[in-house]
């Protein structure tokens, strides 16, 4: 189960709080969700992943998708707070070079 909670726009910025797993199950709602705050207001988008337990080869796919949705707009995507199992994924196939991860 996922929950992503929108937190609003601070610092110009529209953050997501995502807690949970999310898998090829619920990646299309997630990006859908996100979409839905994003196509109201294009800003950088920043999620706070501190509660994220779990992501998969899908997801990883959404979070590209994000991503170029977001840079074709001259947007930026930070993901913060990932846990270490959580990170690994995103270094073993490179994507912490083409988005920042803190």
């Amino acid at each position: 189960m996922k929950e992503v909670n929108f937190q609003g726009l601070n610092e110009n910025k529209l953050v997501f709080t995502l807690t949970g797993d999310i898998d090829a199950g619920n990646a299309e709602n997630f990006y859908n969700d996100v979409c839905e705050e994003y196509d109201k207001a294009p800003s950088d988008l920043l999620f706070n992943c501190e509660e994220l337990d779990f992501i998969d080869s899908t997801t990883l796919g959404t979070f590209v998708k994000i991503l170029k949705k977001a840079k074709t707009d001259g947007k930026k995507m930070t993901l913060v707070g990932l846990q270490p199992k959580v990170k690994k994924l995103f270094v073993i196939c490179s994507l912490d070079t083409i988005m920042e991860i803190k």
